[in-house]
């Protein structure tokens, strides 16, 4: 019995070498994510700010599809989960754009305060608002 483990022992532990390429035998560590509190605060709410505004635009092309401004074809061809999730990227774009802790302050408040599609995009304006305005 002993000698059976002993053999498996050997079997599994044989000599271990270090390819000279590999470098560290240590796995690599977690990403660290090296953004100011301020990115990260304006990511949130760009975020936030984009699903709602994706939202909106939904709400309003089933309006238009309900008052017959657009065809059900249309619609689908709009609506799509590729689609909205284009829009929302498209804004995640341009919402890097405002990193100044004032616009980040902005996108915050609109984001919890204003719960409406038109509001929400009253609220927004202020973002192209001089500072000391």
């Amino acid at each position: 019995m002993k000698l059976g483990l002993f053999v498996l022992l050997v079997a599994c532990g044989g000599k271990q070498t270090t390819s000279p390429t590999s470098g560290s035998d240590d796995p690599p560590g977690p990403v660290k994510d090296t953004r100011t509190e301020l990115e990260k605060r304006r990511d949130v709410a760009c975020e936030a700010v984009g699903k709602k505004l994706t939202a909106c635009a939904l709400d309003d092309a089933k309006k238009d599809l309900a008052a017959g401004k657009v065809t059900q074809k249309e619609f689908d061809l709009n609506t799509t989960s590729d689609v909205l999730a284009k829009h929302t990227a498209e804004w995640m774009k341009v919402c890097g754009d405002y990193g100044s802790s004032r616009r980040v302050r902005v996108l915050e408040v609109c984001v919890k305060e204003e719960t409406e599609c038109g509001p929400l995009g009253d609220c927004l304006t202020h973002l192209n608002d001089k500072p000391g305005n």
